[in-house]
């Protein structure tokens, strides 16, 4: 599972280190990714693995022409990359620029169980800012699902 939210840096190649509890997850699926556009400039990252599931289970639920526009827009827009020794994983060019990384060179990484997402630190920060009170009312609706288990 991916979970946390972790700060990165970019090099000037557009690697960044793969925080080891994310690190662990990916060594066990054959480190391997894919990038997809994600909402709000973000990018989402599924292992190799995970992201077959992904496409298996759009051959399910899709019929042919929602299967085609799929594969259209969202598989013919990823990109791959692996996770090399030194831990790192470099963001294929044309898909960094869907995060505007600043003059730091530096993204936030989020485990989001099955992905990961990588936003600019500004973006994420507006983003959890405009959701806030969503987030409140989720959180306790999830707290009495809990707490009546």
């Amino acid at each position: 599972m991916f979970a946390g939210s972790y700060p990165c840096k970019l090099d000037e190649k557009g690697r960044f280190i793969v925080p080891s509890p994310m690190r662990e997850r990916l060594e066990t699926e054959g480190n391997g990714v894919v990038f997809i556009k994600g909402p709000e400039q973000s990018l989402w990252v599924y292992s190799t693995v995970e992201w077959e599931r992904v496409l298996d289970g759009v051959k399910v639920r899709l019929d042919e022409d929602q299967s085609r526009l799929f594969m259209h827009t969202v598989v013919s827009e990823a990109g791959t990359s692996e996770v090399d020794k030194a831990g790192r994983i470099l963001i294929p060019g044309r898909l960094r620029k869907m995060v505007p990384v600043e003059e730091d060179l530096e993204i936030v990484l989020v485990g989001l169980f099955n992905h990961m997402e990588i936003w600019n630190p500004s973006e994420w920060r507006r983003y959890l800012s405009r959701n806030e009170e969503k987030g409140e009312q989720a959180l306790s609706k999830i707290s009495n699902l809990l707490s009546h288990r």
